[in-house]
């Protein structure tokens, strides 16, 4: 088991930046590629970020790419999402999952966090 706490989300206007953390607990962190998906109300659950369990390989949706930076520090048991220039259309529940590849698909992680709210003003 691998639990996952989401933290730093809140409102920013459009421009800003914010930066997520995912504090992971339990089983060896390090084993687990890791992602960031969101869900906007009345929305599917969409990939945003993936890293490789040794954070030498990243990925990004297209909508991303260029503005959010996904990386982790396994000594801290601990992912982060940097966001910056952000805008309305990334006002989401930002999500963290563990899984065992680094999958861009929901189905591919086992572990879940909470989430954290985002809100980007225009």
């Amino acid at each position: 088991q691998v639990q996952l706490v989401e933290s730093g989300g809140g409102l920013v206007q459009a421009g800003g930046s914010l930066t997520l953390s995912c504090a992971a607990s339990g089983r060896t962190f390090s084993s687990y590629a890791m992602g960031w998906f969101r869900q906007a109300p009345g929305k599917e659950r969409d990939f945003v970020a993936r890293i490789s369990w040794s954070g030498g390989v990243t990925d990004y949706a297209d909508s991303v790419k260029g503005r959010f930076t996904i990386s982790r520090d396994n000594a801290k048991n601990t992912l982060y999402l940097q966001m910056n220039s952000l805008k309305p259309e990334d006002t989401a529940v930002y999500y963290c999952a563990a899984g065992p590849y680094g999958s861009s698909f929901v189905v591919g992680y086992d572990y879940w966090g909470r989430g954290t709210q985002v809100t980007v003003s225009s």
